[in-house]
């Protein structure tokens, strides 16, 4: 079996603005730096997805933004934004679903879509209120060796033998499977 990439670290400690899907307690847990406009991010997203519902509660997820162009930017600022409401993880989903659909217009229609307060919105990204927010996981990634996206990484907490075989297997079954 022939592993592509790089094992360098394990997950980077987590910080209280990290945005979390799971418990971090549990078994498996997936960190990814990533970018709504890159297309191997988007193929990561789909990947991720699957994992969530193979693996269910052995499952925490961990997503950073490390954009990398102008529009990646205002993507993850309008994440962050939708964060401040409440509603990240479904404006993520919309952003990875339409990654061509990243203008500010676009973004506008995606915080109405998800019945953002709109003038709340509008305000926090005319303002770039986020950015400094976006900037401090970049900071993260680079210190951690990000370059480029997607990059992950992967911990593993499992207490005992029970179970724990299954769990690698489905781990590199997903993996090759992609």
């Amino acid at each position: 079996m022939s592993m592509q990439g790089e094992i360098r670290q394990v997950v980077p400690p987590f910080n209280e603005s990290d945005h979390l899907l799971g418990n971090s307690q549990d078994a498996l847990i997936l960190m990814e730096y990533g970018d709504y406009q890159c297309p191997q991010s988007g193929r990561a997203y789909e990947l991720v997805k699957r994992m969530q519902q193979q693996l269910a509660e052995s499952f925490c997820f961990v997503f950073r933004h490390f954009p990398q162009q102008p529009r990646s930017l205002r993507a993850a600022e309008s994440a962050e934004a939708a964060a401040v409401q409440d509603k990240f993880w479904e404006m993520h989903d919309l952003l990875f679903q339409n990654p061509q659909q990243l203008e500010d217009a676009d973004l506008v229609e995606c915080a109405e879509r998800l019945q953002f307060d709109i003038p709340q919105f509008l305000r926090e990204m005319a303002g770039h209120v986020h950015v400094a927010r976006v900037q401090a996981d970049i900071d993260s990634g680079r210190s951690n060796g990000v370059e480029a996206t997607p990059i992950f990484f992967i911990g593993v907490r499992h207490q005992g033998t029970q179970n724990l075989e299954a769990m690698l297997l489905a781990i590199l079954q997903n993996n090759n499977s992609s």
